[in-house]
C-alpha cells in the first residue's frame, strides 16, 4: 500500500485476528479504502490521500 492513512481524518490500519475454521489465530491488518485524488484545500487544488468515508460525508470537495 502506498499510503494507508487518510490525510483528512487520520484514519489508518486497524488490527485484529484472522481465525480459521480450525481456530488457528493469526494477526491481521485491515486497511482503510484510501485514494489519491485532487481536492480543494484552501485557495487551490492539491493531491491528497483521502478515505472514501470523507468523500461520502462531504468533508472534501473533489476538483475535476
Amino acid at each position: 500500500m502506498a499510503a494507508t492513512r487518510c490525510q483528512i481524518c487520520g484514519k489508518g490500519p486497524q488490527f485484529g485476528h484472522q481465525i480459521s475454521h480450525a481456530h488457528n489465530v493469526s494477526r491481521r491488518r485491515q486497511y482503510p479504502n484510501v485514494h489519491r485524488m485532487r481536492v480543494l484545500v484552501g485557495n487551490g487544488p492539491r493531491y491528497l490521500y483521502v478515505c472514501t468515508r470523507c468523500l461520502r460525508s462531504g468533508r472534501v470537495q473533489k476538483v475535476s
